[in-house]
């Protein structure tokens, strides 16, 4: 994996940037040397550009207008809006989309086989699940285009503050505006159960657990049992640990 592994300006139609080769971390604690945007980029955005089809197709696809799908996206010029992405690449983004999911909307169980593709010696089953339903903004069991692509803007280019957002939206698996310690241990456990053997160097099994248990701690400022939105955005950014380690800003979560 580490001739593949150089940072990248974020361009989605670039090399799928993945964590530096010979980077250390410090601390008894290691997390993955995959990051999030690395996952993302190396799982969804490049399974999806490998099924694009070849640049120069007609009109149509242009102005992402295909009758042929049962759920149509918003226009181009609508989604350049809402997104931070070129007319190139959400035209190579859409192609990919369409060819991998004809209808127009994605499943949960597309999810869990991509990431099952990508990470056969783990199981990226809950991990695929969390991550599904962050994208699932409208809770309908289903994700859009637009879902997909409004959501991978705010991982790749969005600000600090809408990537912390976007964040505790992941961590909130319940969606009930808090995240709990057993919330944040679900998540952090799926991240290692999908790396498997991936790990460098290999954790121990309640490494999650002592991670998880000491970022609370510093979170959960008035000891209530739970993270507001507030309190998870304030202790993020001013505890530069904790904003690495948790994988946010370029290594989202």
């Amino acid at each position: 994996m580490q001739d593949d592994a150089k940072e990248t300006d974020g361009s989605l139609l670039g090399d799928p940037g993945q964590t530096p080769p010979g980077k250390k971390e410090q601390g008894k604690w290691q997390r993955p040397r995959l990051t999030r945007k690395a996952l993302l980029k190396c799982c969804l955005v490049k399974r999806l550009l490998s099924r694009a089809t070849p640049q120069g197709s007609d009109s149509s696809d242009s102005d992402l207008e295909l009758s042929s799908v049962r759920h149509q996206p918003e226009g181009l010029d609508q989604l350049q809006a809402l997104t931070k992405f070129t007319k190139k690449e959400l035209q190579s983004l859409y192609r990919g989309f369409k060819n991998e999911c004809p209808s127009g909307l994605v499943d949960e169980d597309t999810f869990k086989l991509i990431y099952a593709q990508f990470f056969p010696q783990g199981d990226a089953s809950m991990y695929a699940h969390f991550l599904f339903n962050a994208f699932d903004v409208d809770r309908n069991g289903a994700i859009s285009f637009e879902d997909f692509v409004v959501g991978l803007s705010v991982l790749l280019r969005g600000t600090v503050h809408e990537k912390l957002n976007w964040a505790f939206n992941l961590y909130d698996i319940n969606k009930d505006g808090y995240i709990t310690k057993e919330e944040m241990l679900a998540i952090m456990k799926s991240i290692y159960d999908m790396m498997g053997r991936y790990t460098y160097p290999i954790v121990r099994d309640d490494a999650p657990v002592e991670h998880v248990e000491k970022f609370f701690q510093k979170m959960d400022r008035n000891r209530d049992g739970v993270v507001t939105i507030e309190e998870f955005l304030e202790t993020c950014q001013k505890d530069e640990n904790i904003m690495s380690s948790m994988q946010l800003f370029e290594n989202v979560i």
